[in-house]
Order: C-alpha cells, then structure tokens, then sequence
C-alpha cells in the first residue's frame, strides 16, 4: 500500500504516528508539507525533527499558494522539493490520501474518479459556535468543501469529540467519521515509574496563557484551595507565556496566592513531560476552542490525575469520568474547585485515576495502535470490503455526535 499525508506542516504532534506508518509501510509513505512553519510554532518546540518521507511542495505546486518557495530544512535533502507536476502524480497515484490542511482541493476530483478512498483529517468546524452554521455563504463554501463529497469514498479522521457534532450539521460524511485525535510520543515506564517520582501535592498546568486557555481560573482554584484546605498540603506549578501572562501574575498578587503558585515561564516540549512526571494532578482548563489538546495525551501518559473541561476535543475520547480521571462542565468553576480538592484529599483516588490513564495511553490512545488500525482500515475499503465494524473503541472507531452535556449523562 502507498500512502500519502498531506499537510501544512510536519510538527512534533505528528511525528509518532508517521514513523509508525513509515515503518509498517516499510518506507512506502511520504509525507508532504505544503508551507512553512509559523515563527511562533517553531519557537514553542513544535517544529519535529527531519525524516526521510518528509518532502516539500515547492512554490508553484497545487497546494502551495504562499508563495515561499522552500520551507526551513528542505535545502539539507536534494529531493526534498516537489514541484507541482510531482506533486500531483504522487496524489493521483497513491493507494490512500490524508488529506490534513491544504487549500486546493481539485486533485479530489481526480481521486475519486479513480474511486481511490481519501481521509480527511481535522478539528471541529465551529469552535467560536454552531450559530455559524446558519450563514448562507457559509454553508455554500461548506458544501463546496465538504457537503458534496456525502456519497463519495471520503472519510472523516475526527481530531476530537466535537467534530462529528459539527459536520452532521451541514449533513456531511454520513457514517463515515472516525475517531481519532493527534498522537504525540508515548513513553513506556519501568515498574513503579513515574508514580515513585511525584511530588505530593503537586499540580501542573502547561499552556499559552490566552484567553481560550482560561488561566485565570487555575489562580482562582489555587485561592479557593488555600481557604479550604490545611497549609502546606498543595503547589501549583503554570508553565507558559503569551498575551495574559503579566494579568495572570497579577491576579495572582491580588488573590494573595504567589505562595502557592510558581511561574516559571515558557517552557520546551522535554521540560514539560518532565514536569509532567513530577506532577500529581494536571489541569485542563480550555474552553470549546480547544480542538484537541496533546498536553491530555501527555499528562495521562505520565501518570497524573487529569482534571479536564469537557469542552476541550480530547477530553471526551480519553477522560472516563470517574475512572481514569475527572472531567468538569466548562463554565462551572466551583466543580472545577471541587474535584480538585476531592483528588488532594484522596490520594487512593488520585493513584488509581494516574494508573488508569497511563493504561489508556500505552494500550490504546497512542501512534502505534492509530497507524495499525488505520492500515488495516484502509486495506479493508481498498478491498471493498464494509469497515464500519472493525473497531469498537478508540482510534479508527466510528465517531458519532456527541452532546455537548455527555458526561454527566
């Protein structure tokens, strides 16, 4: 089988779930950028290291319309840029497509005419609101990108829980999305690891601080916790930077909680898995425009007890309420301060909910079992054969609508 990945940059999220599909395809898949990295993504870490099936659509190629004639890096690889007339020819004749972020979309056209299946792969569609939808020029273009192709062998890689909800709205890939999500590394611990090196009463929050990230409502947790709970038994730990920092810090000052809290700045990818292994408790506290959120992924892979919004994409797919961590109505401060200080009291809970979710990483939720399940989902639609059974869970499994109160139901 040949696959082809389209996106519009090779980033550290993707990375795990290439390599596995590079080596079950044992070389034959290609992954092609189609423009640079943003300066700001590159700074935060985001920029993955080069790979061999990494190439670059060059200036004048169909899907490369910004007008940079190399991306950073393609210069260290002499076949690394691919001109238009490559670029073409390598989607045409590919087995599978995945189609992950790029404007032009007339080489659908020619795909399907060749009844060669192709995989979308993206976040929700309205993450400002569904109101959206009901703008007629909107729902043009939507059917132009998407509505049209109901029929068609195109299929849906939901990255995240609300993607389904949102293009059943404009009556898209009916029984043909799929749950999926991004994938960042997975680390495999010795026994014992990395539980035996958390900090009691450590809790840690990772993010940009702006305004769809919500860090004001961890330093508002942090006072709620100094009132209610004994000196001494808690510290929360903020990494990050952006546009709210110095009105966070601030809020900090004015609460009275710069004794609980540490602000350590922005920090890289490596620093921040190793805080997450020290940590205890992880906070997730992203509203609806979260699409996804890899820090889930993350912090569940190191053990820690997640208290997640519901609101952000991943939290629905990988955050069992109650079992492998604890999941709060977006909105809802004050049980966003209850099941924290639940988990401080109850260490018991907290160990289980850090065992439960390292489990959900390593054994289903991780780049592996994705690039498997996905090989084996389009070799069963090459085959002709029906897919929709394959898999009843996890990655590759069909992704219906989802409510938005679905936790508390």
């Amino acid at each position: 089988m040949k696959l082809i990945f389209v996106s519009n940059y090779f980033n550290h999220h993707q990375l795990p779930f290439c390599d596995a599909l590079y080596e079950l395809l044992e070389g034959d898949f290609c992954f092609l950028q189609t423009q640079p990295m943003e300066e700001e993504r590159v700074k935060m870490g985001w920029q993955a290291e080069e790979r061999p099936y990494v190439r670059y659509a060059a200036k004048n190629s169909c899907a490369h319309k910004s007008g940079v004639e190399k991306t950073p890096g393609s210069e260290s690889n002499n076949n690394a840029v691919t001109d238009a007339e490559e670029f073409e020819k390598l989607l045409f004749t590919a087995d599978v497509v995945i189609f992950g972020g790029c404007d032009e979309e007339s080489y659908i056209q020619e795909r399907l005419t060749a009844g060669k299946p192709i995989f979308r792969y993206n976040e929700r569609l309205y993450k400002e609101g569904q109101w959206k939808a009901v703008s007629p020029r909107g729902l043009l273009q939507k059917y132009k990108d998407h509505t049209r192709y109901r029929k068609a062998p195109v299929y849906f890689l939901c990255a995240g829980a609300y993607v389904p909800c949102d293009y059943h709205l404009i009556h898209a890939y009916p029984g043909k999305m799929l749950r999926f999500g991004y994938f960042p590394e997975t680390r495999h611990y010795e026994a014992g690891q990395p539980f035996n090196h958390k900090e009691p009463g450590s809790i840690l929050w990772a993010a940009r601080m702006i305004d769809w990230k919500h860090p004001e409502l961890v330093v508002k947790t942090a006072s709620y916790l100094k009132e209610y709970l004994e000196e001494n038994t808690f510290h929360i730990t903020m990494i990050g930077g952006g546009e709210l920092e110095e009105e966070t810090h601030r809020l900090a000052e004015e609460l009275g909680v710069t004794d609980v809290i540490t602000f350590p700045g922005f920090q890289g990818p490596e620093e921040v898995r190793a805080a997450m292994e020290k940590s205890e408790i992880y906070l997730v506290t992203s509203d609806r425009k979260e699409g996804w959120g890899a820090v889930v992924n993350e912090a569940m892979n190191s053990g820690c007890a997640v208290v997640a919004s519901d609101a952000a994409g991943a939290t629905p797919y990988l955050v069992n309420d109650g079992v492998n961590g604890s999941v709060y109505h977006s909105g809802n401060i004050q049980e966003l301060y209850e099941k924290v200080r639940r988990l401080l009291e109850n260490t018991t809970m907290q160990y289980s909910f850090g065992k439960a979710a390292y489990q959900t990483i390593t054994e289903l939720w991780n780049a592996e079992v994705a690039a498997k399940r996905f090989l084996q989902l389009s070799q069963t639609l090459l085959n002709g054969t029906d897919a929709s059974g394959l898999f009843a869970n996890g990655p590759c499994s069909p992704a219906k609508p989802l409510r938005e109160d679905w936790y508390q139901r």
